[in-house]
């Protein structure tokens, strides 16, 4: 990580009331829809969305989730996505501090989604992060009642297909420290994850889908 989380956290407080406005490039809006689409929650999980942000795939998950937590560092997001979810009279999402390798959050999680957030840290924290969220609980089922794990995990984020263009960034380097693709698939992999669909937004944009293999990372 380039800068503190405190520094993260000040940064988007800062700018987190005109936020959603400012998100409006083509590769942030296909992004995110694919992970709302990718995630495709069931009526009865629960949903934990880090780097919540002003909770904009929180909120689009709500209606088919039986509850969404969002985590996220700055309390200026946090709170905008409070202020969103009672403007449209969404009761089953809750908002909350929580770090990408300390989610604050003990309860069960059967999906994990991020969305243009996890490339603020360096590759090794993004590998532990992915990690600390294998070992989630992912909830028990009749079959396999020791499971552990979300069953799916979602990123969509800035990664990189190919060499960056220096001249057109999607990113900014003074602050953000993009993966490759094919780094993040093997993170997920040794977590104990399939990457079941890598959609490729931009050279520089995309959504990987990881389905559970295994349970924690360990073998059952």
């Amino acid at each position: 990580m380039k800068k503190p989380i405190a520094d993260h956290a000040a940064r988007f407080s800062e700018i987190a009331a005109d936020y959603d406005d400012e998100q409006n490039s083509e590769e942030y809006e296909a992004c995110a829809g694919l992970v709302i689409r990718r995630a495709a929650p069931a009526d009865t999980d629960t949903v934990l969305d880090l780097g919540t942000g002003t909770g904009a795939i929180a909120l689009a998950l709500a209606g088919d989730a039986a509850r969404v937590v969002g985590r996220d560092v700055s309390d200026g997001m946090l709170e905008r996505a409070r202020e969103k979810a009672a403007d449209a009279g969404i009761g089953n999402v809750e908002f909350g501090y929580g770090e990408f390798r300390d989610p604050q959050y003990d309860g069960e999680a059967q999906i994990v989604t991020s969305n243009f957030a996890l490339h603020h840290l360096a590759d090794d924290e993004k590998r532990e992060a992915i990690e600390t969220w294998a070992a989630l609980d992912g909830g028990g089922t009749p079959a396999r009642s020791d499971s552990v794990g979300p069953r799916r995990i979602v990123l969509g984020d800035v990664m990189f297909f190919e060499e960056p263009d220096p001249e057109e960034p999607f990113y900014s380097p003074e602050v953000d420290d993009p993966a490759t693709v094919g780094s993040l698939v093997e993170m997920f992999t040794t977590a104990g994850y399939a990457a079941t669909n890598v959609d490729r937004v931009s050279d520089q944009v995309g959504v990987i889908t990881a389905e559970r293999v295994v349970a924690g990372g360990r073998e059952s």
